[in-house]
């Protein structure tokens, strides 16, 4: 609850609860996620809007086998019910199959230590044809110098592959002190060699864009996301179309 009422306060608009299942440390089952009315009986309005914060519900699942992919592959009822998926690869082989082959939302990119592989430039244009994001974590940046450095090395070197294209920066944080606004996670973005265009993208477009492949691979086909477009002032003073208005000052 203190951590949703930061990230109100501090401009964001939408959080994602995560739950993640690491095979490796023991057998986990992936179960329904918890609805966010049973966590929040009320939710924070965003700050400057009259709309309440969107929660939504995240799957990551960390593989450090082939055989882990298995699960994504098959039709789980489970994993149908999370909004956004995100798999976090160890090797370069997984690394591989998640972005030519999973059907996934997110390819978590490892930024506490030094990645055992380099990326390469045919898995990561596939994965941004298929709409997949790479996501990146600023917390731990923040959290110790060692791992700011390999934060800092590991999002240049995909940089330099993807150059800035469908990027995430979120912050995985666990305490409100960990939180920092999108304007400051912006800024950070340009340490990560991101352009100020690519850096606020990550904060926001990206982000939304993650949320619509999420609610594409619920679908059959894909969505339809439609835009209420303002209308001029003008317009609404005098009530006269804009093609009749155009043929009158002609």
């Amino acid at each position: 609850q203190n951590i949703l009422t930061v990230c109100f306060s501090v401009g964001y608009s939408a959080v994602a609860l995560n739950h993640v299942i690491d095979f490796k440390e023991k057998k986990q089952e992936i179960i329904k996620p918890v609805s966010p009315s049973e966590l929040f009986p009320s939710l924070p309005i965003v700050q400057g809007t009259s709309k309440r914060i969107k929660v939504l519900t995240r799957l990551t699942l960390v593989v450090s086998d082939p055989s882990h992919c298995n699960l994504l592959r098959s039709t789980s009822a489970n994993i149908r019910l999370y909004d956004i998926i995100a798999v976090f690869p160890k090797t370069e082989k997984l690394f591989h199959i998640a972005c030519t082959t999973l059907d996934v939302d997110l390819v978590c990119i490892n930024v506490t230590e030094k990645l055992p592989f380099y990326f390469r430039r045919p898995p990561v244009n596939m994965a941004i044809d298929r709409g997949i994001y790479f996501e990146l974590l600023y917390t731990p940046a923040i959290k110790d110098s060692t791992m700011r450095r390999y934060t800092i090395s590991n999002a240049i070197s995909l940089m330099q592959i993807c150059k800035g294209k469908n990027i995430v920066i979120s912050g995985a944080a666990e305490r409100p002190l960990e939180l920092r606004g999108p304007y400051d996670v912006a800024n950070l973005g340009l340490l990560f060699g991101l352009s100020e265009g690519e850096a606020k993208a990550a904060v926001s477009t990206n982000c939304r864009a993650t949320i619509l492949h999420g609610e594409t691979r619920k679908s059959a086909c894909g969505v339809v996301y439609t835009v209420k477009k303002p209308r001029k002032v003008e317009e609404e003073e005098t009530g006269v179309p804009a093609c009749k208005k155009a043929k009158t000052q002609a």
